[in-house]
Order: structure tokens, then C-alpha cells, then sequence
């Protein structure tokens, strides 16, 4: 297939759902959108051959200290960054939609005992997602990977933790955001879309994240990325269980 008809997207979740940012493997030509559920991702009329998203792909049965391999993998690239790493726990402890019985697998299912954090469980749905898409569709999980935007902003700095959080108290932090921004120009992102103001149902950092994740897409795409850890583990459903950058 000629690149010119290739698209490549980078995923991060929303408030509406999921931002998409579609590009090509190189060039300026991108599109972003918003996308209610994760399915209509991979069935867009753009068919993007690669989609790097910003969530966790693959689910254990236990958990050790610090969640999968994945998370111990990059959490020491990142610095004063590595708290933005949740620690994902087990496959059952997912599949509960009460964040108390959620616990009550994950102390369960993990070692030492670790309970599920707040912050994870409210992602819990969009992981279940991506998850009911891919298992059983190996199509489908040959064209997702799992991306981490702080991870992916560590790649195109040249492999140096950031400086700026990109949110302080929850709230948007300008330097943190123009920081990014500028990463993003570099590393060929379409500037005015990188500058741009986020679609209805996302925020700044979101949009941002997104466009992260379709800069390790195009890397992917040419054979450069690194999955952490290398090689990754697989689960139960032959999902890898790595972060790529």
C-alpha cells in the first residue's frame, strides 16, 4: 500500500469518549476527532493501520509489586513524571463495576496486596473496552498498541523526563502544556493543529496526549519503537503487555 494512503492514529480518552488524531506516516496531512466508543475506531473509513492509545492493553491474572512489567518498566524513565503511571491490576479485579468489590479482587489477585486506585477504577470502562474489541478479534489487536503519552513525551525529549507536569491541582499548567506543545511541533506533528483548541468533549492535555501517542504510531509504523518491557509478556488471551515508545 502507498503511504500517501495509510493513516496512523493516536488515541487518548475524554470526557465524550475518545480523542482521535489521525495522521499520515509522515507529512503534515492529519484529522482529529472525537469517537463516542472505541469500536468506531477501528471501523472508521480511514481504517487506521496502526492505533497507539493511551490506555492499558492486555490484563493479568495476578499482579506483583508496582502493577504489570509494563509499569516497572517506564516509571524509572520518567521521574518526578512517574506517578502519572497507574499500577494495573488483574483481570478480575477489572471486570468488577463497584469500586469496593474491585478492591476486594485486587487485594485478591495481587502480591504484596494492593487495592485498585480511585484513578485507575474511573478508567475501568474504557479498559474494558478496548479489551472486549481485541480479544477475541486478533485482527484487530494486531493493529493496537498501547501507548503512554508521559513515556511518549520521554522519546521525543530526546529520552529526558520532562521538567513541567502538564496539570497542577487538576487544573491545565500553561508552561507544562507549551512545553509539550513544542515537542510535538518537532517531532512533525501538523502545528496548527497541535495548537489548536481541543475538540468539543476533550481537554488541552488530552488533544496533546493524543497527538503523543500518534507520533510512537508513526514510529511504530517505521520500526522503531520499543515495547517495555522487551519482549513483552502476553495474557491469557495473547494480548501483549507492554508500553511502546
Amino acid at each position: 500500500m502507498n503511504e500517501d494512503d495509510i493513516w496512523l492514529a493516536g488515541v487518548d480518552g475524554c470526557r465524550a469518549g475518545w480523542v482521535v488524531t489521525l495522521v499520515r506516516p509522515g507529512g503534515d496531512e492529519a484529522r482529529v476527532q472525537v469517537e463516542v466508543q472505541f469500536a468506531d475506531i477501528l471501523s472508521a473509513p480511514e481504517k487506521p493501520a496502526i492505533i497507539a492509545v493511551d490506555m492499558p492493553v492486555g490484563l493479568p491474572e495476578r499482579t506483583g509489586a508496582g502493577g504489570r512489567a509494563a509499569e516497572n518498566a517506564v516509571r524509572p524513565l520518567l521521574g518526578a513524571r512517574q506517578s502519572a503511571v497507574f499500577s494495573v491490576p488483574s483481570r478480575a479485579a477489572m471486570a468488577e463495576t463497584d469500586y469496593r468489590d474491585a478492591c476486594a479482587v485486587a487485594l485478591a489477585t495481587s502480591d504484596p496486596p494492593r487495592k485498585i486506585s480511585k484513578q485507575l477504577f474511573m478508567i475501568a470502562p474504557k479498559i474494558r473496552a478496548i479489551d472486549s474489541c481485541l480479544r477475541d478479534d486478533a485482527a484487530a489487536a494486531a493493529r493496537v498498541f498501547e501507548v503512554h503519552p508521559e513515556v511518549a513525551f520521554w522519546r521525543l525529549n530526546g529520552e529526558r523526563a520532562l521538567s513541567e507536569p502538564k496539570k497542577i491541582k487538576g487544573k491545565p499548567y500553561g508552561p507544562g502544556l507549551d512545553l509539550r506543545r513544542g515537542l510535538l511541533r518537532a517531532a512533525g506533528m501538523p502545528p496548527a493543529l497541535v495548537d489548536s483548541a481541543a475538540p468539543a468533549g476533550a481537554a488541552a492535555d488530552d488533544l496533546l496526549d493524543a497527538f503523543a501517542c500518534a507520533a510512537i504510531a508513526r514510529r511504530i509504523h517505521a520500526g522503531l519503537a520499543q515495547p517495555f518491557p522487551d519482549p513483552p509478556p502476553v495474557d491469557r488471551y495473547g494480548l501483549p503487555m507492554a508500553i511502546w515508545a
